[in-house]
């Protein structure tokens, strides 16, 4: 049995599903795989070739945790309390071409396939969607652990494509379809702040929430517009208003990018289509640069030099301090990946692609 998942980026509402506000995701071309058959005992072994790694367990033994995340292991347990059975062991192997620790979901992707993967072999498949998917992939690699986390890796990955998502105030899931053309995704090989950009984006940002609410009650993240946001001048700094004025904005850049993506195809005029859509992510980068922080020096290089080349917008993606961005190339991809290379990142052309999906039903 051979099991694939992608990758994805956020298009829209970066550092604003914390807050309850929705986010746009798409699924990506580069993916994670489990290729597995069953054993003649009751061992779990995992060969990861690209880590160097193997990690080996007895189904009688996935409780407690051994490690910090042991997904592996909190995976079966997830699909055992759902009433799946597992009787005989698996051998399997795991290779990926997501890049690493870089906030393109990596380790999302990875879950989402092991619980696929998992279901498929049991001795009682529940054949789930890939919506379940994704929520058994959040509870083994969130909910079990008490981390904080939100949905939409899991459910982009598992799900594909593209989606809109929504969590206040209940989840909501809504798969969009537009006809985009080619990405640039670009590894800055930086590690990530994510630590430092959190407490800035996050913390900081509920800080701000709490003292306009006290200021005026009626105010909503939600709804309020941008022209009130000059009213509360008095009472907090500059720093302060700039970073709700740019979560104001990127809430309502998401809602213009959803009615946009959500136009039929004989609404979207191609080169219209593709430079509003770049002139949107680059809208939203540019607040989640000057106001969030979340950019360095190199992916602002790399960002230039991706636009001098021929890209349309884009972004970084993931938490920020490092890791990816990516870019719209509909046209001159190569060129704009070349641009990137030559700052020093990695580059990976790349489409929107389905989600989890089993490549090889043979057990």
């Amino acid at each position: 049995m051979r099991i694939s998942t992608s990758g994805r980026i956020c298009l829209f509402g970066e550092h604003q599903d914390y807050l309850g506000l929705p986010v746009i995701a798409a699924a990506i071309s580069r993916r994670i795989s489990i290729d597995g058959t069953y054993r003649n005992d009751d061992q779990v072994i995992l060969h990861l070739p690209d880590l160097g790694i193997r990690e080996d367990f007895s189904l009688r033994d996935t409780f407690p945790y051994v490690v910090q995340r042991d997904y592996f292991r909190s995976t079966i347990n997830v699909l055992r309390r759902k009433g799946l059975v597992f009787s005989r062991g698996f051998e399997c192997t795991i290779h990926g071409n997501i890049p690493i620790n870089s906030g393109t979901s990596s380790s999302s992707a990875l879950i989402v396939s092991w619980a696929h993967f998992l279901d498929r072999m049991s001795d009682n498949p529940a054949n789930y969607s890939q919506k379940e998917l994704g929520e058994i992939a959040n509870a083994a690699e969130v909910l079990e652990f008490g981390e904080p986390g939100g949905m939409m890796d899991h459910y982009s990955t598992a799900i594909g494509n593209v989606i809109y998502l929504e969590s206040t105030p209940e989840i909501k899931v809504e798969t969009l379809t537009p006809k985009l053309g080619t990405f640039v995704l670009g590894d800055s090989l930086e590690p990530k702040d994510t630590l430092g950009i959190l407490a800035r984006c996050r913390f900081g940002m509920e800080d701000v929430i709490k003292k306009v609410t006290s200021f005026n009650p009626q105010f909503s993240i939600f709804s309020t517009p941008p022209e009130h946001l000059t009213d509360y001048r008095n009472i907090l700094s500059d720093d302060e208003l700039g970073l709700l004025r740019a979560n104001v904005e990127d809430r309502d850049i998401l809602l213009e990018g959803k009615a946009l993506l959500s136009q039929s195809a004989e609404e979207a005029v191609d080169q219209l289509f593709d430079k509003h859509f770049g002139d949107l992510l680059y809208r939203h980068y540019k607040n989640l640069r000057d106001f969030k922080r979340t950019s360095t020096p190199k992916i602002e290089r790399m960002m230039d030099a991706a636009l001098l080349a021929g890209a349309l917008g884009g972004k970084i993606n993931g938490s920020g301090g490092g890791g990816c961005m990516f870019v719209y190339a509909p046209e001159k991809a190569e060129e704009v990946a070349a641009a990137i290379e030559r700052e020093g990142g990695k580059s990976y052309i790349i489409t929107v692609d389905s989600g989890t999906r089993i490549e090889d039903a043979n057990p």
